[in-house]
């Protein structure tokens, strides 16, 4: 039974009641800190103790400050409602609010719909199940109404999002992650407060008796983050950035904390670094189906995330891969017949295995391979058992799952999915993989008529080895061939092979020339992708042959220079097959295009694999073994010299200081690791280091140049510049030798270029790789990768600084600022920019930011972002009319038509703001009206290829002088734009009246001037209007008159409207009486100089109106008849009594009437209004006053912290370093 109204009869909407009604929760205490402000039989409003006025003196502050180190909701909702029947001592709160406002919402809904209806009951414990059962009602109808799903972020959760928001000003689209309790040094004092870590920025609040400190840091800005100990703290994070540290103590779980601060951080870097936005996906593991509660969606994303990219890094798997979840298990292994203890891992595409001891055994089963995955019956001996079958009759066993059923479930869709989606690809190719080998082979040989290359390695086409030969080299390759036989017999073959210990062992030892392809495809996981991916390096190369692009001049240029020493690229077939596997990889990733170095590593790729097997090497290679490297500022290898640095100081300590001081690190890291050694050793014995690359990773590259300078230590240190220490590791890696090697020697460039001392002696390669493995074998993978973030994290900043050096250098030049304003500038430039794509713009962020670019262009900015710094540098802006003017400004300075300008086009045109003369500053004013209006919405945006950027700038450089007689004249619209204009930028000057009245008499010298020079123009004046007709078509449309002010306004909007058809692009006076306000000629003759100035009728007026003013003139050679100001201000009226009547009632009664039109043949020319100007001493005054740059950039600084004002009269520290 409810006799309660409907919830839809509710006077509250669904939206406000959701929002404030909670699920009701027991409160034991209800005065405690509460103070009661409304009560009745059933229910309690109350109001947090220190909330509003008076702030509740010494409890109060005591209160506020147990709410923030408690996280408690009242610092959000210092009000509540509470339930409670007469006889019992139990409350229940049942909604909250932020304002009283809010709160009075719920009591008066209460108090009409249920307060009846409660004293109906009987029972009290009806009575409360009835209220918490409404509650809750309401509650699940909002939810289903809205699509709120039940896996959403907690209440809990939903608080700490609202309180970020209210505290830090923040918008609904930065996304919060998570916050933590912890403390924040504050000089020699820890302040207890809340750690806020959002997409975008690093939060911290804390309030302490009435102080409050905020912290606010973009995670941009952050070039360090550590976590250490000190010894009066065992752990503290310390973040730093450009101008200042900040440390935080006193974490509960300050792992978790630093893993997921180094995770924000570095998708911050990424977006610096290739502008990859970060996407959010929903996409959570779906295997561990007891997750935690209290933690926000995005923060489990943010987890899954983290887990997927650690999966992809140790099975090396396609960067597309997600991991769905992971159990312990465990694997029966029938090389050594035991049951080994590990993890499967399994994700859409594959089942993972690895042991608890790391160099055990791992494996890799891709689904495409199963056929079968069935539960075998449960013993003793084998409890829950999972076998799996593969097609090339591999069967694995797995045991001891925890939850069987599920997981076979999980396996079973994701192999439903991969079925079918192989189904779905073998009919879309089906002409293709359908028939036999001949077809497939004819196919390519289609598109590869003259090459052989695409199907075969260069390297069997170049061994020349006669039946008989056989030297104990040979033997030693056939016994090397033997060896991974009876491996891959023991151990399985191809990508389900079980890899062990064994496996590296042999990998060390050598792989034999035959198999080496095949291997390299198979541990570096390019197989995979080659799998996956049927015909698509076909369609690449097809796509690409022809293109012309700066990457395929690039590689042009490089061809010849790849292993010219090898017989295999002394010919156009090896050429030609470089030149197709290069030009098709820059096809696919143009961010990374081409890079030196790529040609010497797919060269070798090449001799060894088939055309598209080297392709996909070279992918695996670009996109996850070398992440970064091969970029346009080769940002990865630059973030592994670092690393090398900090490995050198651990492990080579003796000689780290001396190659600090020659310098050498830096010199000799980025030629070994981007070409891994192939550049720098005999090319037999690079071979073998790349074979152990791509079983180990990049920890081999640094074992093995740790160990090269651990060989050399003593010659190293005894070199007295980085010239000698050069030659000494250059000629050790020249001594390098594979005894192994069934290849003819091939004459290394890099010993032709050394000294001619005596030869170093001989170096055997696998005895280096041996003790590199044996001295430096300790280095795990998952430390580089903690070292490369904090390495990253210093590049992309050096690299950021960099870029802002350079861009200042380049434009110090060209204006008045110094070096300090340029930087400051710089960085309010970058951050206006970066806000943009943290919160949304009008354009695309990719559009804006290409870090490929030249320096000058790799920020630019749209309108939006320029009117917020418009308002906040340039002086001129003032008042409703600043976005107007801004978008006046911002066309006159995007040169391209891109609708974007960069910084150089902005520090111009500032700089004429601020350090321009007068003559200057006119003349940028003037040019402002006088362009042709034109939509926003109507400019193209395009990104222009390099050689057009290049073309600019020549342009830009050669500066002219602009002669004032080349400037269009001024038409009576653009005229009238310019008066407004005037107007507007002085209404909060402190000499404004003075400015008026010396505005109102330039303005009627101007058009007196202008009926002077229509005399003049009139004769001529038919003739040219024949001879151009285009051009007075487009004069007219600049200067056709505005419709009613706000509601098609183009001046308030920023636009002005095309002619309509059949105008011709004049303002008629036929036009309907009230849809164009328009100005009638007077004769010259008869009622002297007469013209008109646009009035605004009361009736025309709307919010979006500035000052309406009208202006008019009429035998303006008597002095009376100058121009009035009365009573100037917000609606100023500015007038000209044609009779002696203030209200500008003239000629026709009203003034101007919505039937006069413009004098299209009145024009002004830019020397006229600079004469003009120059007779009126305060506005000379005016455009020549200084202005104090710093103070403006302070300002906007100040403005700029955080997208909004913080207003807070508390103590409150604000830091967006930059």
């Amino acid at each position: 039974l409810s006799l309660s109204p409907s919830p839809s009869s509710s006077p509250l909407s669904h939206r406000s009641i959701a929002t404030m009604w909670v699920n009701p929760e027991e409160v034991l205490l209800a005065s405690a800190l509460w103070i009661t402000e409304r009560a009745n039989p059933f229910f309690i409003l109350q109001k947090r103790k220190g909330h509003g006025d008076g702030g509740g003196g010494l409890a109060g502050l005591l209160v506020g400050t147990l709410d923030v180190v408690l996280d408690s909701s009242a610092r959000v909702a210092p009000y509540r409602i509470l339930y409670q029947t007469p006889d019992s001592l139990v409350y229940w709160t049942i909604a909250h609010g932020s304002s009283r406002k809010e709160i009075t919402e719920n009591w008066e809904w209460l108090e009409q719909n249920l307060l009846q209806t409660l004293s109906i009951f009987e029972n009290e414990n009806d009575i409360t199940t009835f209220v918490k059962g409404k509650v809750q009602g309401i509650i699940a109808e909002y939810n289903k109404n809205h699509d709120v799903k039940e896996d959403d972020d907690t209440d809990k959760f939903k608080e700490a999002i609202a309180r970020f928001r209210k505290l830090f000003g923040m918008p609904d689209e930065e996304k919060l992650v998570n916050y933590y309790s912890c403390s924040y040094w504050k000089g020699k004092v820890p302040r207890q407060g809340w750690l806020y870590l959002s997409i975008n920025h690093l939060c911290f609040y804390s309030y302490l008796l009435g102080k409050e400190a905020k912290l606010v840091i973009r995670w941009a800005d952050i070039t360090q983050l550590e976590k250490n100990a000190t010894l009066l703290l065992p752990d503290i994070i310390k973040v730093s950035t450009r101008s200042s540290e900040h440390i935080f103590s006193v974490f509960l779980n300050i792992g978790e904390t630093f893993k997921l601060m180094e995770q924000l951080a570095n998708i911050a870097m990424r977006q610096l670094l290739d502008n990859k936005g970060f996407e959010q996906d929903r996409s959570l593991p779906k295997l561990k189906r007891k997750s935690p509660k209290k933690v926000s969606a995005l923060k489990r994303d943010l987890d899954a995330r983290a887990k997927s990219e650690r999966y992809r890094a140790l099975f090396r798997l396609p960067k597309d891969e997600k991991l769905d979840g992971h159990t312990d298990c465990t694997l029966w292994t029938p090389f050594n017949k035991t049951h080994i203890l590990g993890q499967m891992f399994v994700s859409t595409n594959y089942i993972c295995f690895t042991s608890k001891e790391e160099t055990l055994c791992s494996l890799i089963i891709p689904l495409r391979e199963v056929t079968i995955v069935e539960k075998a019956d449960s013993c003793s001996v084998l409890p829950s058992p999972l076998s799996i079958s593969t097609k090339n009759r591999m069967t694995f066993l797995f045991a001891n799952l925890k939850d069987r059923d599920f997981l076979v479930q999980r396996i079973s869709d994701f192999l439903q999915q991969t079925t079918s989606r192989i189904y779905f690809e073998r009919e879309i190719t089906g002409s293709l993989n359908s028939s036999d080998d001949e077809v497939g082979s004819g196919g390519r040989a289609s598109l590869h008529r003259h090459v052989p290359t695409a199907t075969q390695a260069l390297m069997t086409m170049y061994r020349r080895r006669s039946p008989e030969e056989f030297n104990p080299k040979l033997a030693k390759e056939f016994l090397k061939e033997q060896a991974w036989k009876n491996h891959f017999a023991e151990y399985g073959q191809g990508v389900c092979m079980y890899r062990t210990e064994k496996t590296k062992d042999l990998v060390l030892k050598g792989i034999p020339e035959s198999m080496r392809g095949d291997l390299w495809l198979l541990f570096s996981g390019a197989v995979n992708e080659m799998a996956t991916h049927p015909g698509y390096y076909e369609e690449l190369v097809e796509k690409s042959m022809g293109r012309c692009s700066l990457a395929t001049e690039e590689i042009e240029r490089d061809l010849h220079r790849s292993l010219p020493e090898h017989p295999a690229f002394q010919n156009e077939m090896g050429i030609a097959a470089l030149r197709r596997v290069l030009t098709a990889y820059a096809f696919r990733n143009p961010n990374i295009g081409y890079c030196q170095a790529m040609n010497i590593v797919t060269s070798v790729l090449l001799l060894y694999a088939k055309e598209e097997e080297a392709f996909w090497l070279l992918v695996a290679l670009c996109e996850r073994m070398l992440p970064d490297y091969y970029n346009t500022r080769v940002v990865g290898a630059l973030v592994d010299q670092g690393v090398f640095e900090e490995l050198a100081r651990d492990h080579v300590p003796q000689l780290y200081d001396c190659m600090q001081d020659l310098g050498v690190i830096s010199t000799i890291s980025l030629s070994w690791f981007l070409t891994l050694f192939l550049s720098v050793m005999p090319f037999e014995s690079a071979v073998v280091v790349v074979d152990c690359f791509f079983y180990e990773g990049v920890k081999v590259i640094f074992q093995l140049a740790l160990s090269v300078l651990d060989a050399n230590i003593e010659k190293l240190l005894n070199c007295k510049d980085d010239g000698e220490a050069m030659t000494v590791l250059g000629r050790y890696l020249d001594s390098v030798t594979n005894k192994d090697s069934t290849l003819p020697p091939i004459p290394h460039l890099h010993s032709l270029l050394t000294d001619d001392g005596e030869p170093h002696p001989e170096v055997d390669i696998f005895k280096l790789v041996r003790s590199s493995y044996e001295k430096f074998g300790t280095i795990r993978a998952d430390v580089i990768e903690q070292m490369r973030f904090k390495q990253r994290l210093r590049v992309i900043q050096t690299i950021e600084d960099t870029t802002k050096r350079n861009v200042v250098r380049t434009i110090v030049t060209e204006t008045a600022f110094t070096i300090d304003e340029l930087e400051e500038l710089f960085v309010l430039f970058k951050a206006e920019h970066l806000t943009s794509c943290y919160w949304g713009g009008t354009s695309n962020p990719t559009d804006r930011h290409d870090p490929s670019l030249p320096y000058l262009e790799q920020y630019r900015i749209d309108l939006e972002q320029f009117k917020g710094l418009f308002g906040l540098l340039f002086p001129w802006a003032c008042g409703a009319h600043s976005d107007t003017l801004a978008l006046r400004f911002f066309r006159l300075l995007d040169h391209n038509g891109d609708a974007l300008i960069n910084f150089r086009e902005f520090v111009t045109g500032l700089s004429i703001v601020c350090h321009g003369d007068l003559t200057e500053k006119l003349k940028l004013l003037y040019k402002m009206h006088v362009l042709p209006g034109k939509r926003v919405s109507d400019w193209k945006i395009h990104t222009p290829d390099y050689r057009t950027y290049l073309r600019l700038w020549n342009q830009e450089t050669r500066s002219k002088l602009e002669n004032m007689k080349e400037l269009p004249k001024l038409n009576q619209g653009q005229f009238i734009e310019l008066c407004k204009t005037l107007y507007n930028m002085f209404s909060e000057d402190p000499r404004e009246q003075e400015l008026y009245h010396a505005t109102a008499t330039v303005t009627s010298l101007l058009l007196e001037m202008g009926e002077v020079g229509k005399l003049f123009n009139s004769l001529g004046g038919k003739e040219e209007d024949e001879e151009d007709e285009d051009d007075e078509d487009e004069s007219h449309r600049a200067g056709s008159m505005p419709r009613h002010r706000g509601r098609g306004d183009p001046f308030l909007q920023g636009l002005v409207p095309e002619p309509e058809a059949g105008e011709g692009g004049r303002a008629g006076p036929r036009g309907p009486a009230t849809d164009d306000v328009k100005l009638e000629d007077g004769s010259p003759k008869e009622a002297g100089l007469s013209s008109a100035m646009l009035t605004s009728d009361e009736e025309a007026k709307d919010d979006t109106s500035m000052s309406s003013y009208s202006v008019l003139s009429a035998g303006s050679h008597e002095l009376e008849d100058k121009l009035q100001c009365e009573d100037i201000a917000d609606d100023t009226v500015l007038v000209r009594s044609d009779h002696g009547n203030a209200n500008g009632s003239g000629d026709h009664g009203n003034g101007l009437s919505h039937s006069s039109s413009l004098d299209k043949d009145w024009a002004i020319t830019f020397e006229q209004f600079l004469a003009s100007v120059l007779t009126e001493q305060a506005l000379v005054l005016y455009f020549e006053k200084p202005v104090d740059v710093m103070a403006r950039i302070t300002n906007a600084k100040n403005a700029h912290k955080v997208g909004r004002p913080l207003v807070s009269t508390s103590d409150y520290e604000i830091s967006l370093s930059g």
